[in-house]
């Protein structure tokens, strides 16, 4: 899980003191609505905060490309992320199957969580999980014990 807010103020003004920031942070489909208007300051600052908050999910590595994570809007105008790429190879590594974003913008402050979510294997115990019941059998030994020398010991 990451979280991340931002100042929408101080992150407009980056944006207009440095010129290529928006490309280089944001691919063209997350610049714009759907009925293609720019999108506001808020909007994108919300979306910053989710790049960050996936990040920080990811356990915050420093390879990972701004555009290979993107906000897109879904059903009913629910936001997704899709990943590629350096995102898509490290969440991999995670094992991460689903990701769930919510963004927020309010007084001034953008903010986003993002859960990335894997599915553990059948047979895999989990922090929480009940421990086996007292007085459980020990899975069966695949190799027999033996005496000194071979010998097979008898039952």
């Amino acid at each position: 899980m990451g979280i991340d807010v931002c100042p929408v103020e101080r992150f407009a003004a980056s944006l207009a003191r440095t010129p290529g920031l928006r490309d280089r942070l944001f691919t063209a489909d997350e610049q714009r609505t759907l009925s293609g208007a720019a999108r506001t300051a808020e909007s994108l600052a919300a979306r910053f905060a989710a790049k960050e908050a996936l990040a920080k999910a990811l356990g915050a590595p420093g390879d990972l490309h701004w555009h290979d994570a993107e906000v897109q809007v879904g059903e009913r105008g629910r936001p997704l992320l899709v990943v590629r790429g350096t995102v898509a190879r490290r969440a991999a590594e995670l094992g991460v199957t689903r990701w769930h974003v919510s963004l927020s913008h309010d007084g001034g402050i953008a903010s986003a969580v993002v859960l990335a979510e894997s599915v553990p294997p059948a047979d895999a115990t989990r922090p929480g999980d009940p421990a086996p019941p007292t007085g459980a059998v020990p899975p069966a030994d695949p190799v027999p014990p033996s005496r000194p020398g071979g010998a097979p010991v008898a039952p």
